[in-house]
């Protein structure tokens, strides 16, 4: 039933991201919004059921083995949206985009972040498939499993890791390139899965975490949206 679900989330992305692109041609700002609010609601609501399987057997393999698997998939479908804010801060970091379309993209990132919350919790009420029993979260989860100095230093590795990857991997085929970067993910999330989740992805984090942010916001702030942001203007700031 999970697995089904999920599929459903990327069938009826994609139906959107269709649509939007044939209604909305016109509609530029709009467009560019929709599409970005769509593709990390994607992201972000796969990611949360993918989380409520991460205690499958065998362990850790299942985990992994779906991580890789629906990072290549996101890289597939989802192609032309960053789904992350420190990828529309390149943008801007470049002037590849106005600072007004910048900002609406960040702005879809985390107003999906939250619908992607919201529609888990609904769907998890519904208890149609085993782990979704008992899968409503009360208050924070505690995702970091080390020091909040450790932690930040793990993330901003990661963005560091992961954005200088992105950027070396640019001229390589796409049909290749996608499953570089699905194999770091599976990587970065092995490594540092266990004590901070290996995000490296602002809004995602907000989804997932929203309760911390509420009840730590100085220390999942420092982690989850500085960190990485600090790790893309690093990577940047080099080139």
């Amino acid at each position: 039933p999970s697995l089904l679900l999920l599929a459903a989330i990327v069938a009826a992305v994609a139906l959107g991201r269709r649509w939007t692109r044939r209604g909305l041609r016109s509609r530029r700002r709009l467009c560019a919004f929709v599409l970005e609010m769509l593709s990390t609601f994607q992201v972000c609501a796969c990611t949360s059921e993918l989380c409520l399987l991460a205690g499958a057997e065998p362990r850790p393999h299942t985990a992994l083995t779906l991580t890789y698997g629906f990072s290549v998939l996101h890289g597939w479908t989802l192609s032309g949206c960053t789904c992350n804010p420190c990828g529309a801060l390149q943008l801007l970091w470049a002037r590849a985009v106005p600072l007004g379309l910048g900002a609406l993209g960040v702005g879809a990132q985390f107003a999906a972040a939250v619908l992607a919350r919201a529609f888990m919790r609904f769907v998890w009420s519904l208890e149609l498939a085993e782990p979704h029993v008992g899968a409503l979260p009360q208050g924070c989860g505690n995702p970091i499993q080390t020091t909040a100095p450790q932690a930040f230093c793990i993330e901003l590795l990661f963005s560091v890791v992961f954005q200088l990857t992105l950027l070396r991997v640019e001229s390589v085929s796409p049909k290749y390139r996608v499953h570089l970067i699905a194999l770091l993910i599976t990587m970065l999330v092995y490594a540092g899965g266990n004590l901070t989740g290996a995000i490296f992805n602002p809004a995602l984090a907000f989804s997932l975490h929203s309760s911390c942010f509420y009840d730590n916001f100085l220390s999942y702030s420092l982690v989850y949206w500085i960190a990485p942001s600090l790790g893309k203007f690093l990577t940047l700031s080099r080139l």
